[in-house]
């Protein structure tokens, strides 16, 4: 079984490699050192090399270094959407979180939560299997654009980079945290949102994700 420290060290190689795409990483650049045991043990577990004082990731360690980084974004959905853990708090549980989340769980956890793209600070959020399922699964988050009509919930996150979209939301007042209710969702998505009802199209309602049920619903 692989250690935290060995896993973290491959989720930070992964990010600068895969992510930034920085051209090496460098002991320094990694703040390592050889002899560190965790170094030792992703180097003769066969998940990276070292080459010229850099460590260079395996195909084995880059998939493994993926699915750390992966159920780290999960962890910190589930801890901020969810349980409404948030900050710093939820930063530093969802650096426990992740080495507890084995292959399964992390799929259950992405179907609850709608699978995700983002997590809570705009990264990608590597895809699993089940993430190219078309199954009916329970979700407890879901693009408000597959809500039926009654349905309500909070809005949990806005997925979107395009900022023209993203300052339209604002405007109307879909932000994380306020209470929607699903009104009729053809031709167009009309909804509640506090007082008032606005509709959208159905490409806007997609980026717009809401945490299902309970007596948060909009009355």
């Amino acid at each position: 079984m692989t250690s935290n420290k060995a896993e973290e060290i491959l989720e930070s190689l992964w990010v600068k490699l895969e992510e930034k795409k920085i051209p090496s990483a460098s002991f320094e650049i990694m703040g390592l050192k050889k002899d560190e045991e965790a170094v030792k043990e992703i180097v003769s577990s066969g998940f990276a090399e070292i080459r010229n004082s850099t460590l260079v990731f395996t195909d084995k360690g880059r998939k493994l270094g993926r699915d750390v980084v992966r159920r780290h974004r999960l962890a910190e959905r589930l801890l901020e959407d969810v349980l409404d853990v948030k900050g710093r708090l939820a930063n530093e549980k969802a650096c426990e979180f992740e080495h507890l989340l084995h292959a399964g769980i992390d799929d259950r956890i992405c179907t609850l939560l709608g699978h995700p793209k983002l997590c809570p600070h705009g990264h990608d959020i590597p895809p699993g299997k089940c993430c190219a399922r078309e199954k009916k699964e329970l979700k407890l988050i879901s693009p408000l654009s597959s809500l039926e009509s009654g349905q309500s919930g909070k809005i949990a996150y806005i997925h979107t980079r395009d900022s023209a979209k993203m300052q339209k939301m604002m405007a109307i007042g879909v932000v994380p945290g306020m209470k929607i209710k699903m009104l009729q969702n053809f031709p167009s998505c009309l909804f509640k949102l506090g007082n008032s009802q606005f509709a959208v199209d159905e490409s806007m309602a997609k980026d717009i994700f809401v945490r299902i049920g309970g007596e948060e619903g909009a009355e």
